[in-house]
């Protein structure tokens, strides 16, 4: 998958749906899995990620797979018929799952498939931010934990250990986090 390609895995049963999809979702925009069993759905994306899943309703069936699927970061389309649309709508939406109408002409699914994409950004976005401030938190408790046994160990106070850390680090031109590791090997 290219920057400028989106992996979509479409979920039905129906066999003319699948086909429209495929016909509207052409590479290379959009790489596509179309695939019959929810069973095998669900296991493929165990494997891997697809940034958008379409969902065929499928008296119920379409519905329990979204809310499954909803555990990941994928942008989830439950294609719904309109007289469940109201209820069904209500009942994913907490899920993050957004239910469309189905049948749909061309340009209602292009875009609900743009406002899937753009959705999918902001996800990768707000993903690759989490990731960062776990790695933060993860040094800052490494480095305070490096200060405890300093100030057990050496008799320092919090900010003689702080400033032996900043110190060693400069020094030997290693990452607060490096020295944290060596302080940890040797008094924890």
């Amino acid at each position: 998958m290219t920057e400028d390609s989106h992996s979509v895995l479409v979920v039905t049963k129906d066999s003319k749906l699948s086909q429209n999809m495929s016909a509207m979702l052409i590479p290379p925009l959009f790489e596509t899995d179309v695939l019959s069993d929810f069973n095998e759905a669900r296991r493929r994306i165990s494997e891997r990620s697809y940034n958008i899943i379409l969902v065929d309703y499928a008296e119920g069936e379409g519905s329990d797979f979204a809310t499954d699927a909803s555990e990941g970061l994928s942008t989830i389309l439950l294609l719904t018929p309109p007289s469940l649309f109201e209820e069904v709508s209500y009942r994913v939406e907490g899920y993050g799952i957004i239910a469309i109408t189905n049948p749909f002409d061309q340009f209602y699914f292009y875009n609900m498939i743009k406002a899937a994409i753009a959705v999918q950004y902001k996800v990768q976005v707000l993903s690759s931010q989490t990731t960062k401030l776990k790695v933060k938190m993860e040094e800052i408790k490494q480095v305070n934990r490096a200060k405890m046994l300093l100030m057990q160990n050496m008799s320092m106070t919090e900010q003689e250990a702080h400033r032996y850390i900043e110190k060693e680090a400069m020094d030997s031109g290693l990452k607060k986090t490096a020295v944290a590791e060596k302080i940890i090997r040797t008094y924890g």
